[in-house]
């Protein structure tokens, strides 16, 4: 499956989505964006079950704001509308492999449980 380019308007539908969602924030300025963007493109080449995003950071400076992206390459991974990866940087094909093998094992319904428990601490604590 080929990316996506993702912008303020589609941005929400993808990530919330079911399934494992990709998010490459770059600019076309970028160095390291330019040598990340071909390992990310085939990455989703080899895993066409996965959703890869992509979000020009020059063309949607809101949501790059909204999202506190201060450095670029950053790479977000949302599984079933949850973020459970953030990260800044260019990444090495085999560890942007590893980063997908790790979110594919998560156990989704213990991430689940312990933000609703965390969540839960916070509310208790907002309300003392």
């Amino acid at each position: 499956m080929a990316t996506k380019t993702l912008t303020t308007d589609t941005f929400t539908d993808e990530v919330q989505s079911d399934g494992i969602v990709l998010v490459d924030f770059w600019a076309d300025w970028c160095g390291p964006c330019k040598m990340f963007a071909p390992i990310f493109e085939d990455a989703s080449q080899k895993h066409p079950d996965i959703t890869f995003g992509k979000v020009d950071t020059d063309a949607e400076p809101a949501l790059s704001q909204a999202l506190q992206i201060t450095s670029i390459p950053t790479l977000m991974i949302f599984r079933d509308g949850i973020r459970v990866f953030a990260q800044a940087g260019a990444l090495p094909g085999p560890e942007l492999t590893s980063l997908i093998d790790q979110a594919r094992k998560l156990p989704m319904d213990e991430v689940r449980a312990q933000i609703a428990e965390e969540e839960a601490k916070q509310e208790k604590t907002d309300q003392e």
